[in-house]
């Protein structure tokens, strides 16, 4: 019997896959379940139509995540310190001082988890800093820490 998956599902597929199971499985599970739909012409054309749909919103998605990186390599971020007498810093600078210099700065509001720095900033300098967009894009700015 062919059905159309509604979820995932381990060891037969992703969302909106068509697949050939058993006539007792796919009756007695998948949709008691309810975790696929019977493979009619009416749905197949829905479920398509539906992965079409996620495609395009998807593509979206990366052509926003794409400029946004274009205009995020030009930005620069000047954070001003503390500064102790060894010329160390009182504390570090972390992900969730750049993300706020950035809202006040440029008003651009980045999410502190989507700022990877390897390791807090604990002197003055700059600092390359890459700031994850999407999961396949990255743009990466310059941090100034002064006194």
């Amino acid at each position: 019997m062919k059905v159309i998956l509604q979820q995932e599902v381990k060891k037969l597929g992703l969302k909106g896959d068509i697949i050939e199971v058993s006539e007792g499985y796919a009756r007695n599970y998948l949709l008691l379940q309810k975790l696929a739909i019977p493979a009619t012409a009416t749905n197949i054309n829905n479920a398509s139509q539906q992965k079409a749909s996620e495609e395009r919103k998807q593509q979206r998605v990366l052509d926003e995540a794409n400029l946004m990186a274009a205009q995020m390599s030009k930005v620069e971020v000047t954070i001003k310190v503390k500064m102790g007498e060894a010329g160390k810093l009182f504390g570090s600078v972390t992900s969730k001082d750049i993300a706020e210099a950035l809202c006040a700065q440029h008003k651009i509001e980045i999410d502190k988890r989507k700022i990877d720095l390897k390791e807090a900033i604990k002197a003055v300098g700059t600092y390359p800093v890459l700031i994850k967009l999407h999961p396949e894009i990255s743009a990466q700015i310059q941090v100034h820490i002064i006194a």
